[in-house]
């Protein structure tokens, strides 16, 4: 089949791999406009972008493909396109190009956890159970019929990194055995509920910020699931903001108030108090300017 594929970050990588490895024909390649990044603000190559200039596949990255890209798109003619994580709303003239239509590989078991940020706000949820679902897109957001899904826990520790890095490989595999099914004519579609149906907004840096009087459960999930992205923070009296990218829900923690560092030092670490009779051992810490550390090793020259 003539494939042309949309995706951007690293999560997208193992299925534009997958139609290499199984001999599709993939046309083009369409990704999000190269951004400068880390402190020198280096112009990089997303992840995809990558793979795609390796394999000598041309590369579009137009800033809105609904209007600067659907030229580019209609002259490949494509018979399928494939989706994951692109990060852009395709328009009903972009779906109506290939012939077959175009399948996304999206990280939740549909039609739960719809948008642009499923593995996070799982976690965030306290969800033990996500996974991958192939669906056929239309104009919706992620409301097509479903291909095929499969379930993947959620282990205690994790965080949207480490379930991102399952994932990917989880809708790779999904996603080679969806577009075998499509060549056989055999692949089954089913219409999703919307009355089963959740949504949830992008991320935003303010949804970090850790609200102390929320039990350390419902922290523990907010921290893992924003981790790497934007991550959980406080800000400490004198406006500095500490990141707190690791820790250990405590319960049955009666003394101090929620906000109060129950302790800060180098042998016992740093342990905030928080509602509900819990409290947080940070596991891993960061504070402006340095690196992420344990609040042990940070406590031995510094307080808090």
């Amino acid at each position: 089949m003539r494939v042309v594929f949309m995706g951007t970050p690293d999560f997208a990588v193992p299925s534009l791999q997958t139609l290499y490895d199984m001999g599709q024909d993939v046309v083009g390649v369409f990704c999000q406009p190269d951004r400068p990044k880390g402190r020198g603000n280096k112009v990089e190559f997303c992840p995809v972008k990558q793979l795609a200039v390796a394999h000598g596949t041309p590369v579009f990255q137009p800033q809105r493909i609904r209007k600067d890209g659907a030229e580019d798109l209609a002259a490949l003619k494509p018979d399928l396109c494939v989706t994951a994580a692109f990060g852009q709303i395709l328009s009903q003239e972009n779906l109506d190009v290939p012939k077959i239509g175009t399948v996304n590989v999206h990280a939740s078991l549909l039609p739960r956890y719809r948008g642009s940020a499923p593995i996070n706000w799982a976690i965030i949820h306290g969800e033990t159970e996500t996974g991958v679902t192939t669906m056929m897109t239309d104009k919706g957001m992620d409301t097509g019929d479903i291909l095929l899904q499969r379930a993947v826990p959620i282990p205690p520790e994790a965080t949207a990194g480490d379930m991102t890095d399952v994932l990917k490989t989880t809708g790779a595999e999904l996603l080679r055995e969806t577009l075998t099914l499509i060549e056989q004519g055999t692949c089954p579609r089913i219409p999703q509920d919307p009355d089963k149906a959740t949504y949830d907004p992008m991320l935003t840096k303010e949804l970090g910020a850790l609200d102390l009087n929320w039990d350390a459960q419902r922290l523990d999930c907010l921290i893992r699931g924003v981790n790497p992205w934007p991550g959980a923070y406080i800000t400490l009296p004198d406006g500095q903001i500490l990141k707190i990218w690791t820790a250990k829900p405590l319960t049955g923690v009666t003394e101090g108030q929620p906000g109060d560092f129950l302790k800060a030092d180098s042998k016992d670490g740093l342990v905030i108090r928080t509602g509900s009779d819990t409290a947080l051992e940070v596991l891993q810490m960061q504070m402006p300017g340095g690196k992420r550390m344990n609040p042990k090793d940070y406590l031995r020259g510094h307080k808090l």
